[in-house]
């Protein structure tokens, strides 16, 4: 994200410049500087903080490196430079046209600097939403993915053709079973990981007969594990 702010600052600043040469240049060919009252200095300054305001919010929300940040603010992104480019179109035209008064650009300003914080704030805490839920996924479903890893790797490990059968049996009967867990899988779960245990043992020992058994309980097991997480849902 924070290449993006790279770019959105260098437009930023291209903004500023713009709105800075056409309030000067143009406030002074109609009505000269040195006749500008008070109203236009203050109305100068609001405008101008409003943009540091958009400034600000950018660089908290472009600072976060995050895949899901990306992809989900997409419409944030598109949306803060489009809340440049009117800041921008409002700021100058109310600052150049004296018949304009200064306040309607400093209200509108403000106006799209608090819409477009909002934006920000909303769009971070469903970021946060979606991290969480992710988070929690990758919790419920550790067990299962590590189980697959592990028994990728035992499959590996067989030194006969019938042991890489049983090993290939176990793998994929994990490999395609529920990954979600719950704690109510616990028991069951953790006699998976004992009989695993054993079965690794038996591979790694070579012992054939032993692996067969085991095998033959691990499958069992794990489509126990499945029936049981079918009830759960």
């Amino acid at each position: 994200m924070k290449k993006y702010f790279k770019y959105y600052g260098i437009c930023w600043a291209i903004a500023l410049v713009v709105f800075n040469v056409i309030t000067f240049v143009v406030t002074n060919e109609m009505v000269g500087l040195s006749s500008v009252g008070s109203s236009f200095w203050v109305g100068y300054a609001f405008i101008t903080i409003a943009f540091i305001g958009n400034l600000i919010c950018s660089l908290l929300f472009f600072k976060e490196e995050n895949k899901n940040k990306v992809f989900l603010n997409i419409p944030i992104i598109q949306l803060a430079y489009s809340a440049l480019v009117v800041s921008l179109i409002v700021g100058a035209v109310s600052m150049a046209v004296p018949q304009i008064p200064y306040w309607i650009g400093v209200i509108v300003d403000v106006l799209i600097l608090a819409f477009y914080a909002i934006a920000i704030v909303k769009a971070s805490a469903a970021v946060n939403i979606v991290n969480d839920v992710e988070q929690k996924i990758k919790v419920q479903t550790f067990f299962i993915k590590s189980l697959t890893v592990d028994a990728d790797s035992l499959m590996a490990r067989a030194g006969s053709d019938e042991m890489k059968a049983e090993a290939k049996k176990v793998y994929e009967a994990i490999r395609y079973s529920d990954p979600m867990s719950n704690d109510a899988l616990a028991n069951i779960e953790n006699q998976i990981q004992n009989e695993f245990n054993a079965f690794a043992d038996a591979v790694k020992n070579n012992d054939i007969d032993l692996a067969k058994l085991s095998a033959n309980e691990l499958v069992i097991l794990i489509n126990d594990r499945n029936k049981k997480c079918k009830l759960l849902k």
